[in-house]
């Protein structure tokens, strides 16, 4: 079996991160995202991997290399445009052959790994195998509709949803999953969509079945997921404090301080991690906050925040809460008269002041 990963896309909903940085590589708990995909599919014995990225850019190849850091062998595979999931498979289709694969969305989050999916489908020696979420907002997803445990429709996005649950980014296929994104045509979007393919298989009568995730699992699209997905890892990780934290410090919780971090007279209270070269001072880091590397903290407060590289959070009150930070922030409390908020925001940006 192969594995085939996605990380294209133009990331709109995470902007203006994302006018600067691949959404697939924006750390969740100090990882990319796609370091979590590739090593779910490597624990399920898989180390054949094709990565779809966006032609335009090659931040994606150069970042993960061959995959030899995993122990995998990664084939990276451009794509020209934006032109849908199913068109990806088609793209993907000379790396894949006749072997059966496993499509991970790269931005998708799961607990407990894909190995289940993959043995399930083998087991049902079925065409197409879906893993299924329960959501509150399935109109934002693929929707399957169900009758007697067998799936019998799927809808892409659907403005009446048949059901509460979404087709999570994690499909298994065989071949038939070829001669289906070959025969659809493209949506009133433009794009080949994945959900079209699946109902084709369906009308064709091809065998599809599923799995539902009992755990969580996150389509990280928005920022609000982004910081759901990085409160749930945060919540599995034990702690380790590999950085030099001083004797006035509170450390309560699962916490990880990583090598080269320092921390001096400050709150840690966990599930949070400080990252490499990261200096804390006078300042608290509350539940849910993952620092980036090389960061300056000072007499500051954070909580359920991703803050990434070499950002600067200095003399700022009130406390920082449910933010999300990019690359080289630098957010400074405002001294003299008379006091004011001065703001250097890019485009789309969103700002909450008091």
């Amino acid at each position: 079996m192969k594995a085939l990963i996605t990380s294209g896309g133009r990331g709109t909903r995470l902007r203006p991160i994302t006018h600067t940085k691949n959404k697939h590589l924006i750390p969740v708990a100090n990882k990319p995202m796609l370091h979590y995909a590739i090593e779910a599919v490597r624990d399920a014995g898989i180390t054949q991997i094709g990565v779809v990225y966006s032609a335009d850019s090659d931040e994606v190849p150069r970042r993960l290399g061959d995959g030899s850091a995993w122990g995998v062998h990664l084939t990276h595979i451009p794509q020209e445009a934006p032109l849908g999931l199913a068109h990806v498979i088609k793209i993907a289709q000379p790396f894949i052959g006749d072997e059966p694969f496993i499509f991970y969305l790269g931005d998708n989050m799961i607990v407990g790994g894909v190995g289940r999916f993959v043995e399930e489908f083998e087991q049902l020696g079925s065409n197409c195998h879906l893993t299924l979420a329960a959501v509150r907002d399935p109109e934002r997803f693929g929707v399957p509709e169900l009758r007697d445990g067998r799936i019998i429709g799927v809808e892409e996005k659907p403005a009446n949803p048949k059901s509460k649950f979404a087709v999570a980014g994690i499909y298994l296929y065989d071949s038939s999953i070829f001669e289906a994104a070959h025969a659809i045509q493209p949506s009133a979007r433009g794009e080949l969509e994945i959900s079209d393919a699946h109902q084709w298989l369906i009308d064709h009568d091809r065998v599809v079945t599923y799995s539902e995730i009992t755990g969580w699992w996150k389509d990280t699209g928005k920022p609000i997921d982004l910081l759901e997905a990085n409160r749930l890892v945060l919540e599995h990780m034990p702690g380790r404090i590999e950085g030099a934290v001083d004797a006035a410090t509170t450390v309560s919780g699962n916490v990880v301080v990583e090598a080269g971090a320092t921390v001096t007279s400050s709150v840690l209270r966990g599930p949070c991690i400080i990252g490499a070269g990261t200096r804390v001072e006078d300042s608290y880091i509350g539940p849910f906050t993952a620092l980036g590397p090389d960061c300056h903290i000072r007499s500051s407060e954070i909580d359920y925040s991703i803050v990434l590289r070499g950002c600067q959070i200095l003399d700022v009150q009130p406390r920082i809460e449910g933010s999300l930070l990019g690359d080289e922030v630098e957010l400074v409390g405002a001294t003299g008269r008379p006091r004011v908020n001065r703001f250097m925001l890019s485009d789309q940006s969103r700002a909450e002041v008091l």
